[in-house]
């Protein structure tokens, strides 16, 4: 027997749709994008942010680059068609995620603005925000927790992003922080705030 092809696959319109679901959980939802470099603080803001918006009773998911290249895609490497692999998976994850009214939080390098434009391009109006973790390679490769920029520099690792491969900054992100100085602490609040002026919490 031969396989469906795309013209065989019909989408299923069901009776509970993104409101209904957003509406038990009192709250609108969206994906917060948080993009930057290796070391730049997205995954410890983003981890801040998610432990904040639970105290504050909002259903929430946590979605990391690093754990998600352990599971669903483990079978990708860092060439530049499986990066934009990653995250056009991470995407679609995210579109699934929202649709069942969650709050979600990605934190991914995403260095790509056509990658990103393409994400955003899933959502709704106001469903997709950006956040640019601004901080200069300079402080990142000092920081370095993994190690990684090292290998990089000795040409262990090749095609690493702010080296050897590039690092497209956001030209519209909804939000920006400083990830030189600021606590995590008060870099999550920054997102909170933004949260409530838009009354998505």
């Amino acid at each position: 027997m031969g396989e469906n092809t795309k013209s065989e696959v019909f989408k299923h319109e069901m009776k509970i749709n993104k409101s209904d679901r957003s509406s038990i959980k009192k709250q609108t939802p969206c994906i917060i994008w948080f993009t930057g470099l290796s070391g730049s603080g997205k995954s410890t803001v983003a981890d801040v942010l998610e432990q904040k918006l639970i105290s504050l009773n909002k259903h929430t998911y946590l979605l990391d680059g690093d754990n998600l290249r352990h599971s669903l895609n483990s079978d990708l490497g860092f060439s530049n068609e499986d990066r934009d692999e990653n995250i056009r998976r991470i995407g679609h994850l995210g579109e699934l995620m929202v649709d069942a009214g969650l709050i979600v939080i990605a934190a991914f390098i995403s260095p790509f603005k056509k990658q990103r434009d393409k994400t955003r391009s899933l959502f709704s109006a106001n469903e997709f925000i950006e956040v640019f973790m601004d901080t200069p390679i300079e402080v990142c490769e000092k920081r370095d927790p993994k190690g990684l920029y090292k290998k990089a520099r000795s040409g262990i690792i090749k095609d690493f992003t702010g080296i050897d491969s590039p690092y497209e900054k956001p030209d519209s992100a909804e939000i920006i922080l400083n990830g030189v100085n600021e606590k995590p602490e008060d870099l999550a609040e920054i997102v909170i705030k933004y949260l409530s002026k838009k009354n998505i919490i």
